[in-house]
């Protein structure tokens, strides 16, 4: 009988730790914290340090052998930043850059300039008008809520201002700026010279109290309880007044 030569058996590849990497594979093999894949890799990786082979980690850990021998020619290649997973692609995008551009566009104007009768858009009331324009055909309001968030765009908050309609508005704002800036009619304000601006307080009205004074109590003084009791009742107007 001819007998067949058998296949060479790669041998393991040795693995060499510097101290720092040993201190920091022995906290990811054995943290409570550590997640347990990169665990288990951490310990195969210590394992092969000590010159066992592919085959005594794999029944010591319980990984398959074809795993053992993946994470130490990992680290015998990259390091400990081999341990970590390796980005993956994933599923395709379903909708082109130019449909999401499309949308973003779409949620920064308001519905009334492009002819929806709604106040202010949201993410399901932009997915139904993107569909029934045909940008990206069916997607969902999550999906639309994603693609807004990429950008911090929130179309369903918005704020308006009213223009300046005043010609002489510019003269007046000056006026005010140039006293935030200590400065009148192009001289500067000396040291003794002070701005005080004040409010009308419109919403603010003096009313009567609503309940008597109670009667003083021990080294409680009379007007502490009058405060104390009425302070439901009294505006900055009384309290100024009691000062």
């Amino acid at each position: 009988m001819i007998g067949l030569s058998a296949l060479p058996v790669a041998c393991a590849r040795p693995i060499f730790l510097r101290a720092a990497e040993r201190e920091r594979l022995k906290k990811m093999a054995y943290g409570h914290k550590t997640e347990y894949r990169l665990r288990m890799r951490a310990q195969v990786v210590l394992h092969a340090a000590r010159g066992r082979s592919n085959a005594r980690i794999a029944r010591e850990t319980g990984l398959h052998l074809d795993t053992v021998r993946c994470w130490r020619d990992r680290f015998a290649d990259r390091g400990l930043a081999a341990l970590s997973d390796r980005e993956r692609s994933g599923r395709p995008p379903s909708y082109t850059p130019l449909q999401v551009a499309e949308a973003k566009a779409l949620a920064c104007r308001l519905p009334a300039e492009t002819g929806v009768p709604l106040a202010r858009w949201s993410c399901p009331e932009l997915a139904a008008e993107l569909a029934a324009r045909g940008i990206t055909g069916p997607v969902s309001a999550s999906t639309v809520r994603r693609w807004l968030r990429d950008d911090a765009l929130k179309p369903w908050q918005h704020r308006s201002w009213i223009f300046i309609t005043d010609p002489g508005f510019r003269a007046k704002a000056g006026r005010v700026l140039d006293l935030y800036a200590r400065t009148w009619q192009g001289v500067p304000l000396g040291a003794d010279e002070y701005v005080i601006s004040a409010d009308e307080k419109t919403s603010i009205q003096a009313r009567c109290r609503c309940h008597p004074t109670l009667a003083p109590g021990h080294a409680y003084p009379t007007t502490l309880a009058a405060i104390a009791t009425a302070s439901r009742q009294l505006t900055p107007f009384h309290l100024m007044s009691l000062r």
